[in-house]
């Protein structure tokens, strides 16, 4: 099949790379034209495991293209998706000026009876919406149908989660736009029938519900951590508990210090928004949320309960500014909050992580601040380590070189992945929930 994608953020050069790895001839359209020169080069603007390789390759063979030309891209193509941003606006709403701007391009430009599918995660209704905006303003008389095709990728294994969807919902009027994404979309599930159909705005909240469903899990394992830190409970132990129930199960509920991405904390206040704005007040997603910022700060509680509230002649290594292992995304990272609530109190920073360096200084950009090309030089000088992102080479530590290098033998482990035994060299271990 012939297609376009527009947005070469994310998820369309996640998506798009997949479908043209499948066979099908891509367009992926983008209005950056740095991004789009440097696609064309095979520099990839993030990092996800494969993905490089995968867009070098496709482009090789003619299967995958990228240009800043709307036009071209539809003039060669009949099935449209839309994976563009849609970031949060000051008050939690999501922003979807990128959205119907596209739509207002493609109406313009449309010259052929085409399938416009959003990809990107949108608000319910925002289908249709897209549809009534390129219908009033299409120069040409084109039929135009509308689905919505939710994304289900995990930074880190992106790929695998787009070659292997454990699910492929498809929301459609109509059962022509259902075969032809049926169609599309068999390659990736010859194994088994994953397909799960739906009308439009059933499928556009099930995005959000996803999302919301799974920051819960968090939310409440962290709050059962603190509640457990109050009673002398120990979380892990819980865990493995409650894990062990098939109705649980032993995803997303590992204590932290919090949940952080793109995804999660936009999700869950764009569905607090709608709610709102239709006159419900969603009881639970709102303490999720508040539960998530207040969670940032459990680390930042501990070490100063450990030092004082005076920090300023101390310096602390920090392991992990991503928001989660495999990626180098820092949005909602709670490295940026821990960190920027360090500098407040005057301490000094050593930092490393193997892929969001440079990305975190986007973000946080501080004199204060040293970037180290390991992690076990980040520890030279520091008053203690603390762990936030739980990246594998972070796992297995060499006790010797901490003592070495730390000037007092103390550990905080933001995401509980130390054993209690490294107490018995003479290490403080600082985790949540135990």
């Amino acid at each position: 099949m012939n297609l376009t994608v527009i947005g070469a953020g994310y998820v369309g050069l996640v998506t798009g790379t997949c479908f043209a790895e499948m066979g099908n001839k891509v367009y992926c359209v983008d209005v950056d034209e740095d991004k789009i020169n440097n696609l064309k080069k095979g520099i990839i603007p993030i990092y996800e495991p494969h993905l490089a390789t995968m867009v070098i390759d496709n482009q090789a063979k003619n299967n995958l293209f990228f240009t800043t030309d709307l036009k071209e891209a539809l003039d060669n193509t009949n099935i449209i998706f839309i994976a563009v941003g849609t970031p949060q606006n000051a008050g939690g709403s999501v922003n979807l000026s990128f959205v119907y701007d596209v739509a207002k391009q493609i109406a313009g430009i449309i010259s052929k009876d085409s399938l416009i599918v959003t990809k990107s995660t949108v608000p319910v209704g925002t289908g249709f919406e897209i549809k009534k905006i390129i219908n009033e303003n299409k120069i040409n008389d084109v039929n135009i149908e509308i689905a919505s095709n939710p994304e289900f990728l995990k930074e880190g294994v992106a790929i695998e989660d787009c070659m292997r969807p454990d699910r492929v919902i498809i929301g459609t009027e109509d059962e022509k736009s259902a075969e032809i994404l049926k169609e599309l979309y068999r390659p990736f599930v010859s194994n088994h029938d994953r397909f799960i159909f739906m009308d439009v705005k059933s499928a556009e909240m099930t995005k959000y519900v996803a999302n919301a469903m799974l920051a819960t899990k968090i939310s409440f394992m962290n709050e059962i951590a603190n509640i457990c830190e109050c009673t002398g409970a120990n979380i892990q132990s819980v865990r493995l508990g409650i894990g062990s129930d098939k109705r649980i199960g032993y995803k997303f509920i590992y204590a932290g210090c919090g949940y952080g991405g793109s995804c999660f904390p936009k999700d869950i206040k764009g569905l607090i928004n709608t709610s709102v704005e239709k006159g419900y007040i969603p009881k639970i997603l709102s303490m999720v949320d508040e539960v998530n910022e207040v969670q940032k700060m459990v680390i930042i509680d501990k070490i100063t309960s450990k030092f004082g509230n005076d920090l300023s002649n101390l310096t602390f290594a920090v392991w992990g500014l991503s928001f989660k292992p495999q990626t180098d995304d820092v949005r909602n990272a709670p490295s940026i909050t821990i960190i920027g609530e360090l500098l407040k109190r005057g301490t000094k920073i050593r930092a490393y992580d193997p892929k969001a360096i440079e990305s975190f200084k986007r973000e946080i950009d501080d004199e204060n601040i040293t970037f180290t090309k390991s992690k076990y030089d980040a520890l030279d000088d520091a008053d203690a380590l603390i762990l936030i992102t739980e990246w594998k080479e972070f796992r297995s530590l060499d006790l010797d070189e901490l003592s070495k290098r730390l000037n007092q033998k103390i550990i905080f482990d933001g995401r509980n992945i130390y054993s209690k035994r490294i107490e018995e060299e003479g290490f403080e271990l600082f985790q949540i929930g135990c």
